[in-house]
């Protein structure tokens, strides 16, 4: 063999010679050993997110709501750490900022995501102990209490009058979609991520995609009447975009983002996220607090008070029909969905529209809530 004179050679070549000559001869081999060197990239919290995440987008229908809840709300934290720097109190600074910002269960939601993030880290022979595993959900957003809210033909009327009177900050794209919501009963970023192209308004319909829709099963939505008004204006709004709900602002995202009108009927009820910061005055009066979900809830309590059979009702929601009803009736329903949505429409309309509950003032001379 060669000798090799390391005057020739630069000092990190010369380090790797001589060091491999020796690993050598005690009975190692260098070149393995470099490779799999090269192999450990995962050195920080992001690092460790983005492996983990590589597991998730196999196994998971949604992967995508772990990764946001990681982007907003823990990677801001820790995601720049390494593995061995997070401690229990970051763990807690986390959860309790979330909690905090009147958002409970993504604080719960945060909490989970973490503990299962590090227990990755220990699966990978990365860490020996989870910051994360101590934590409960009292010491995040607390348990759950399941949600009944459903908003009453009264208070759908007062509600929509408080957004009109609000103008300037509840934005027509807002009021446009709190409205379509209620009168079609889809979840929130079914409508508020829907493009143009979905949408067959000569035929007065919307064919959502299955790869959008939570249940992962596509169906043609039939628009009632009223709604096409609001389509219409909103095909206006958006400005060629292909969105029904285009950003207004510089981001990431194309269209509507997914707290935008959570936000803005929480700070309508005098809630608004951020430490320290001055909450705006409550608009809503003695009306009960509800979040955009009970909207959809609203439109099924409609759909049964309109004398709607529950399988219509359910399918209108694009919900899966349970037991031997679900496995062997295949029928979509849509003439009777279509019927049964109208109905519902037919009720929210004169709320939306702004016209004057019958026997009572006009909506105009009503005080400003």
């Amino acid at each position: 063999m060669k000798a090799y004179n390391p005057l020739f050679l630069n000092n990190k070549k010369a380090k790797f010679v001589y060091g491999s000559l020796r690993k050598c001869t005690s009975g190692d081999d260098p070149v393995a050993e470099r490779k799999r060197d090269e192999q450990i990239t995962i050195r920080t919290i992001q690092d460790l997110f983005n492996d983990w995440y590589q597991d998730l987008e196999k196994r998971l229908k949604h992967p995508n709501i772990p990764k946001r809840v990681f982007e907003r709300d823990v990677a801001p934290s820790i995601g720049h750490l390494t593995l061995d720097s997070v401690t229990p109190m970051d763990v807690r600074a986390i959860v309790r900022k979330v909690a905090s910002s009147g958002r409970p269960t993504i604080a719960n939601d945060a909490l989970m995501y973490l503990k299962q993030l590090f227990n990755h880290a220990i699966k990978l022979g990365l860490l020996t102990y989870n910051p994360a595993s101590a934590f409960n959900l009292n010491d995040a957003g607390g348990i759950e209490k399941s949600r009944d809210r459903a908003l009453n033909l009264d208070e759908i009327r007062l509600v929509f009058q408080v957004f009109r009177n609000n103008s300037d900050s509840f934005t027509r794209d807002n009021y446009l979609a709190c409205a379509l919501l209620l009168a079609l009963g889809v979840r929130k970023t079914e409508l508020t991520e829907a493009q143009w192209s979905e949408f067959d308004l000569e035929n007065e319909q919307w064919e959502l995609p299955g790869e959008r829709s939570k249940s992962g099963v596509g169906i043609v939505i039939p628009l009632p009447p009223q709604t096409m008004a609001w389509l219409e204006e909103l095909k206006i709004r958006a400005c060629g975009s292909p969105y029904v709900f285009p950003s207004r602002r510089s981001s990431k995202r194309p269209h509507m983002g997914k707290d935008t009108l959570n936000r803005a009927i929480a700070k309508l009820f005098g809630h608004e996220p951020g430490n320290n910061k001055p909450q705006p005055v409550n608009r809503m009066g003695e009306i009960t607090e509800f979040t955009v979900h009970d909207l959809r809830r609203t439109c099924r309590s409609l759909l049964a008070a309109a004398g709607v059979p529950g399988h219509v009702a359910e399918r209108c929601l694009n919900h899966k029909l349970k037991g031997v009803e679900g496995i062997y009736d295949r029928h979509d329903y849509f003439d009777e969905r279509k019927e049964a949505l109208a109905k519902v429409a037919e009720l929210v309309e004169p709320a939306i529209s702004g016209a004057p509950k019958a026997g009572s003032e006009d909506d105009g001379q009503i005080a400003r809530a």
